[in-house]
C-alpha cells in the first residue's frame, strides 16, 4: 500500500492542504493519504490557537466526503514536541514492511529538513513528496542536497494548484467576523463560527 502522510497542525485546515493531498494521490498513485494534526509542533513559535480536539474535529470534518482521506491523532495527544521520525517508526511498525510511505510537505518546509531530528533516518523510513507554495518557487536544490545528501533519490515533486491560503490570515478573518467561505471547507467555516474559535487570537501567534 502506497499511503501518503500530511501532518501540520490544520489551525485550521483549509482548501490549500486538501488541494496538497489530492494531487498527491492522483500523481503519485497513493493508496490513501493519513491526515495527521500535530500536538505540540516543533519549530512553531508558539502553541496552536485552537485545541488538539477542535483541530482533529476540523480535519474530520474537511476530510469526511473524500473516502481516500483518513484522519489519525497519533502526534495529538504526545507528550512534548512532534518529531516526524517518531511518527514515522510507529506507523512502519504498525503497518508493516509492505506500506510504502510518503510524506508531503511544501518546499518552504522542506528547506528545513537538516534541522529535523534524524533526517537520515527520516529518509530510510519514506520518500519525500514536495509541493510548491507561492513565494518558494526559487528553492536553492543544490544547497538543500549539499546539506541533506541523504535525499538524493528521495524527494519526488508534485504539481499542485498554488492555492494561496494561509492559516494565519484566516484566524484573523476569523476573529474579524468575516466570510471564510472559498478558503475552507463549508463544515469547517461553520464549524468555526459555531465553536467561537480564534475571536481571541492575537495576529501572529502561530503561522501556517
Amino acid at each position: 500500500m502506497n499511503l501518503g502522510i500530511l501532518g501540520g497542525t490544520f489551525d485550521p485546515v483549509h482548501l490549500g492542504h486538501l488541494s496538497i493531498a489530492e494531487s498527491a494521490i492522483e500523481q503519485v498513485s497513493l493508496d490513501r493519504v493519513l491526515f495527521i494534526p500535530a500536538g505540540h509542533p516543533r519549530f512553531k513559535q508558539a502553541e496552536p490557537a485552537a485545541s488538539v480536539l477542535d483541530r482533529l474535529e476540523m480535519v474530520r470534518l474537511a476530510t469526511t466526503d473524500n473516502p481516500r482521506f483518513t484522519v489519525c491523532d497519533l502526534e495529538a495527544h504526545r507528550p512534548g514536541p512532534t518529531y516526524t521520525v517518531d511518527t514515522l517508526m510507529q506507523l512502519t511498525a504498525k503497518l508493516g514492511p509492505t506500506s510504502n510511505l510518503f510524506f508531503i510537505l511544501g518546499l518552504d518546509v522542506l528547506g528545513q529538513l537538516d534541522r529535523w531530528k534524524d533526517p537520515a533516518r527520516v529518509l530510510e523510513l519514506c520518500q519525500i513528496l514536495v509541493s510548491d507554495r507561492p513565494g518558494e518557487q526559487q528553492f536553492d536544490w543544490a544547497d538543500f542536497y549539499c546539506r541533506v545528501p541523504e535525499a538524493e533519490g528521495r524527494v519526488l515533486t508534485i504539481n499542485a494548484p498554488l492555492i494561496d491560503v494561509s492559516a494565519t490570515e484566516l484566524r484573523r478573518k476569523a476573529a474579524a467576523g468575516e466570510n471564510l467561505a472559498g478558503e475552507t471547507p463549508k463544515p469547517v467555516a461553520e464549524y468555526i463560527i459555531e465553536q467561537r474559535l480564534y475571536l481571541t487570537t492575537e495576529e501572529g501567534r502561530s503561522v501556517s
